[in-house]
């Protein structure tokens, strides 16, 4: 049975729009929404059965304890479909999730929302009705705390670089670094596999700053060779809120005499929305300070153009979902509008996931220039990109 009634919990306006729209074009017969839990318990207490409830766990002006149990006495509620920004929130969340009884939950997504994981979360529910129960998810553990932090202290944590190029002179012009984690049991651990821990455990500044270090130091050595590569890191939104985060970002470029402009750095675009006024003032300052700044994940969160006009972002990263495909007409035009934007708005355009030379060939006919990819370069550990390098300038 396809799910016949949905109830959508957003405070946000827009995303709350967006996310209604999907779901009634994949199908949902009746999709009814509400801004906050008091809205939302009205709406149960007049419905006899609701297929699937989606609600924001890091939502902070959500009252979520209120809304369940208001949902598990009435028991009208089938199924709970919880999603959020960072992946930490939904590992903290479920496991709290695991004492209420009489819910269960279908599905737990990763913000931003991709119709493809919408798709196949209504599929399931259409095809088994029978969910499991929250205690019984398969929800991936996160690492312990105190591995973390002696993996920290123990340098473990490593900054690998990607390199970027001009698309269509085939010139390297810079690199993305890219943390890796050497575990002495796990082994080699990604950005997924680790993020979550740092993140629950407010270590992101801690592995921010050990990758600076890393980076710019290979930057300065590069630099006393004559080779001028910039370099970009990722940021979230909560660390643009910390004013100490910024201090050390300058404080460094002062430090190593280092201009900006060899910084780059890459917020999520999904995190853009509601920017409070310290993150605001600290996007400000990095720019201040000569850095770039990238607007990451690009076409998969829910920015206006007016907040693109906004922000001073001078780099939109386009997400690589939109490549793997390019024989289809959609992904072509979103690509060609997001370089006509990007355009209009005097901003540099890079192409994520560059995985196939007809993906190259189609992109630099659409008109694009800047690009990374396995395809082009994989990510690598510092002497490996430098031994790469050398091959890459001799080559």
């Amino acid at each position: 049975m396809f799910p016949d009634c949905v109830v959508v919990i957003e405070h946000h306006a827009f995303q709350r729009a967006v996310l209604v729209k999907a779901l009634g074009n994949l199908g949902v017969g009746n999709v009814l929404s509400a801004s906050d839990a008091e809205q939302a318990i009205g709406l149960l207490k007049q419905l006899p059965k609701v297929d699937i409830v989606f609600f924001d766990l890091a939502d902070g002006s959500i009252n979520h304890s209120a809304f369940l149990k208001v949902a598990g006495e009435l028991g009208n509620v089938q199924t709970l479909v919880a999603y959020s920004e960072l992946q930490a929130d939904l590992y903290r969340t479920v496991k709290q999730m695991k004492t209420l009884s009489g819910l269960k939950l279908l599905g737990i997504l990763d913000k931003p929302l991709d119709m493809q994981d919408l798709q196949r979360l209504l599929e399931n529910f259409k095809l088994r009705h029978h969910v499991l129960t929250a205690p019984d998810l398969s929800v991936p553990e996160l690492i312990p705390e105190d591995q973390v932090r002696h993996g920290l202290a123990m340098g473990a944590f490593e900054a690998w670089y990607q390199p970027k190029f001009d698309l269509v002179e085939r010139r390297l012009f810079g690199v993305e670094a890219l943390v890796r984690w050497r575990h002495p049991t796990r082994g080699m651990l990604l950005p997924r596999d680790l993020l979550g821990a740092v993140l629950a455990y407010d270590l992101i500044d801690e592995m921010l700053k050990q990758l600076l270090d890393q980076g710019i130091a290979l930057l300065l050595q590069l630099r006393a060779q004559g080779i001028d590569l910039g370099m970009a890191f990722n940021l979230t939104a909560s660390q643009l809120v910390r004013n100490d985060l910024v201090d050390y970002i300058i404080q460094c470029l002062q430090g190593y005499d280092l201009p900006g402009s060899g910084l780059t750095f890459e917020v999520a675009e999904s995190s853009l929305l509601d920017l409070p006024a310290s993150a605001l003032a600290n996007l400000l300052r990095l720019r201040e300070a000569g850095c770039g700044l990238s607007i990451d994940d690009f076409g998969l969160g829910f920015s206006s153009l007016r907040l693109l006009a906004q922000l001073p972002f001078n780099q939109i990263k386009l997400d690589g979902v939109f490549v793997q495909d390019l024989a289809n007409p959609g992904n072509r035009a979103v690509v060609a509008s997001s370089l006509a934007l990007t355009r209009a708005l005097q901003m540099d355009l890079i192409i994520e996931g560059v995985g196939s030379q007809p993906a190259l060939d189609t992109l630099i006919d659409l008109g694009c220039h800047f690009g990374q990819g396995f395809h082009l370069a994989v990510p690598m550990p510092g002497a490996d990109f430098c031994a790469w390098l050398e091959r890459y300038q001799n080559g």
